[in-house]
């Protein structure tokens, strides 16, 4: 009779932890996917068309415009420290982060969002350049705090005021 009982038992006790790990599992499976950098391309081409902003397509799938192409002989690469200001939106035009006016902000390139590590080198010190940066090469399924959504393809318009 013991034995029956203590088998009972573990067996309540198993089912327990399978149920439970089903659970966990349920929410732990719901994996996150990036959208297909081609499926923001409408979104960004009408934003584009949206705010007069002539692009150039780039073979990553990010749409850029030089306002300016800066000066000097070279352009920042992924280990330059860029000091930018910058003013990040959603496509309805929500600013999701900026630069204080009157300042600048400094990062390693490598250290940042896809889309700025292929844009900033299109443009020298003094440059500015206006991207449109699908979700992929953004904060993809992750999004970025309360501000930018998962899948979230966005907008930066960024003055590359020097590097080193």
């Amino acid at each position: 009779m013991i034995k029956k009982i203590m088998f009972i038992a573990a067996l309540a006790v198993a089912s327990l932890y399978v149920v439970s790990c089903g659970k966990g599992s349920d929410a732990a499976s719901t994996i996150c996917t990036n959208t297909p950098v081609a499926t923001d391309s409408m979104a960004l081409v009408n934003f584009a068309t949206a705010n007069n902003i002539t692009t150039t397509k780039d073979a990553s799938g990010m749409y850029f415009q030089i306002v300016s192409s800066g000066t000097g002989a070279t352009s920042p690469n992924g280990n330059s420290l860029v000091e930018v200001t910058y003013k990040g939106t959603l496509l309805n035009g929500t600013v999701f982060d900026s630069t204080a006016a009157g300042k600048t902000a400094s990062f390693y390139l490598n250290q940042l969002i896809g889309g700025w590590q292929i844009g900033l080198p299109k443009i020298k010190a003094g440059g500015r350049i206006k991207m449109l940066i699908p979700s992929a090469l953004a904060y993809g399924c992750q999004g970025a705090g309360t501000s930018i959504p998962s899948n979230a393809p966005i907008f930066f318009d960024v003055t590359l005021v020097s590097f080193q």
